[in-house]
């Protein structure tokens, strides 16, 4: 077991590490490398301080919303714990092709300072769906009210936007059903399930069956936790806006410290938005390479001349700072989470 798990990070890593390398190649072939570090360091790096403070905000807003909801239930765990919890998310999401090795580390870190893994899986289920809620009501406003901005900005690539719409739209909608009709989900889950078995894409498997809906009939939790704290969910919503929009805000402040005026905060963090919603259609560690690439497509009639130096210091502050951020409090968060017993009480019952 510990053999495979090896051998999983390691492909997860030498995947990551190939995306890289791909990605910077494509991004900076033919292209002058002085003129960029010029343009880079002409910039007014006063506006690059804050783009590191909404790193730290977007990192730190899922902080207080895991504290909040472990909270509601009795579990008063430390908000720097819930930090690191927090930073190790972002970090296995980042480097883990369709961001899923995130939440599995987070309810390892949970598990380790004593909370039931039912518990864990409610939270983070609360958290998917307030996450990904932003970026469906930020694209469906756009198909609304910016339609023409937006397929101007996209051109050619605009079936990214619509894809990664579909999919992010598609996926919470299930985890919506999850939470809210468990039964009807567990039985739409059993006839896909039959019905791919008897098209022979998967073999017939009696405990991948149970297993299956066992892990549904948890959901049951989820479903009653929402409805006693629809308050609490409303709070965490709003806390979710302003935590993602923070990252959305990185592009802004860069155009800003290149001195450039025309476009509002507004505009540029919406289309920011879409570009992250198009680039959740494709299971990239990061959304690498796509993401880059839709930035200096998108953004190319706002930044003019320096798009790709703007491309740099915006991707680069706010994926590969979070990242390395990040890693270095997953780190911390591997010496210092489960040291102690937290909650014995809670162990005992679960």
């Amino acid at each position: 077991m510990a053999k495979d798990k090896s051998k999983k990070i390691l492909g997860n890593g030498l995947l990551f590490a190939a995306i890289l390398a791909l990605t910077i190649y494509a991004v900076f072939r033919g292209e002058d490398m002085n003129a960029v570090a010029e343009a880079i360091q002409s910039c007014d790096v006063r506006w690059l301080a804050p783009a590191l403070g909404c790193v730290l905000v977007f990192i730190g807003g899922e902080a207080v919303i895991l504290k909040l909801l472990l909270g509601s239930g009795g579990l008063h765990l430390g908000l720097f714990r819930c930090f690191l919890v927090s930073s190790a998310g972002f970090f296995f999401s980042a480097v883990t092709p369709s961001a899923g090795g995130g939440q599995p580390m987070q309810v390892y870190f949970l598990r380790r300072e004593k909370i039931p893994v039912p518990i864990a899986t409610v939270t983070l289920m609360a958290v998917t769906i307030t996450y990904k809620l932003v970026l469906i009501a930020t694209g469906f406003a756009l198909v609304l009210f910016q339609y023409d901005v937006l397929v101007s900005r996209f051109g050619h690539m605009t079936f990214l936007f619509w894809g990664g719409l579909a999919i992010t739209t598609g996926f919470t909608a299930l985890l919506l059903l999850l939470v809210f009709h468990p039964h009807m989900a567990r039985r739409l889950a059993d006839k896909v399930l039959g019905l791919l078995e008897r098209m022979h894409i998967l073999r017939h498997k009696e405990t991948r069956r149970e297993k299956l809906l066992r892990a549904m009939d948890d959901y049951h939790e989820t479903a009653a936790y929402f409805k006693t704290h629809m308050g609490l969910m409303a709070l965490v919503q709003a806390i979710t806006f302003v935590q993602r929009y923070a990252l959305f805000t990185v592009p802004w402040l860069v155009y800003k410290a290149f001195g450039l005026t025309g476009h509002s905060w507004l505009a540029i963090a919406t289309l920011q938005a879409a570009i992250q919603a198009a680039a959740d259609m494709l299971p990239l560690p990061g959304g690498m390479g796509v993401t880059e690439g839709l930035f200096l497509t998108v953004f190319e009639p706002i930044f003019g001349a320096v798009t790709l130096p703007a491309m740099v210091l915006s991707r680069g502050t706010d994926f590969y700072c979070r990242l390395l951020l990040s890693a270095v409090f997953t780190a911390l968060a591997a010496l210092v989470l489960g040291r102690h017993r937290v909650f014995p009480e809670k162990e005992a019952s679960a």
